[in-house]
């Protein structure tokens, strides 16, 4: 699934070829993504000039006058900037036609993104209720160590809850993880805050590094201009259980936590 660093690595690729520019039309094939798109989004876009394109955890906001496009990528989305008379494929399932002769395209294979409105002047329940950035000024080990405390949860699953801080998902959590030389099923209210503030550190690092690399392509992932991620070249334990640890040369492990495989080094972290 496409992190914050894939969805800001699109954000950035394509918001040249969007930010200041018209939308003439929006064309709809499939509504049944995650959410039914909405209808009557043709109309509220239409006409209106983009003004800006932000990323919020891993939606992107298309803000205009009259109000918010939220797009979420789901588990396989893509978007590229093309020639709006390219032919569509089976999964291209939106396509937003803009007046500067270039067309912006949402690809969904599995359908679990999402295109979704919310109006001028009202911020979207979906959004309304996330935790701060990780890469913003509100998230440092302080905030960490506090919403840990009585939480017996494991730290990567805390890590992964977007009402505590979002956008780290699977691959990034584990990273951070590794970096930090916590093991992911420790217990969130049992880190101390000098390693708290190790961790939002490793945090900050591992999201940097991965965004300097456009991304992470395992699979479907590609950037606004069909582009992939190169940070899986850097991957200290993500996949590679079996295989010696970079730093140590201890077998990376793997455990299921929350449904998903965690990937951690059992020597380097405790």
């Amino acid at each position: 699934m496409p992190e914050l660093p894939e969805v800001e690595t699109s954000r950035r690729g394509i918001a040249p070829w969007i930010v200041e520019q018209v939308v003439d039309e929006v064309v709809v094939r499939d509504r049944r993504l995650r959410w039914p798109v909405p209808r009557g989004i043709e109309r509220k876009l239409c006409g209106q000039a983009v003004r800006s394109l932000e990323r919020r955890a891993k939606y992107l906001l298309f803000a205009t006058d009259n109000g918010t496009a939220l797009l979420h990528l789901g588990m396989s989305g893509s978007l590229r900037i093309i020639d709006p008379h390219e032919p569509p494929g089976r999964h291209d399932h939106v396509d937003f036609r803009m007046r500067n002769g270039k067309a912006l395209r949402f690809r969904d294979p599995r359908r679990f993104g999402s295109l979704l409105w919310s109006d001028a002047g009202t911020v979207h329940p979906l959004i309304a209720s996330l935790g701060p950035e990780p890469l913003g000024d509100s998230f440092d080990g302080a905030y960490l160590w506090h919403r840990a405390r009585g939480r017996r949860v494991g730290i990567k699953q805390l890590l992964m809850n977007a009402g505590i801080v979002v956008g780290v998902g699977n691959i990034y959590a584990s990273e951070a993880l590794f970096e930090a030389g916590i093991h992911p099923a420790r217990q969130a209210m049992r880190i101390s805050r000098t390693r708290m503030d190790r961790l939002a550190a490793a945090v900050r690092t591992v999201l940097q590094r991965a965004l300097a690399a456009g991304g992470t392509t395992l699979r479907d992932f590609h950037g606004g201009l069909g582009e992939p991620g190169y940070f899986r070249r850097q991957l200290a334990v993500y996949g590679r259980e079996g295989r010696p640890c970079r730093r140590c040369g201890e077998r990376i492990r793997a455990i299921v936590q929350g449904q998903r495989s965690t990937f951690y080094c059992v020597r380097c972290q405790r």
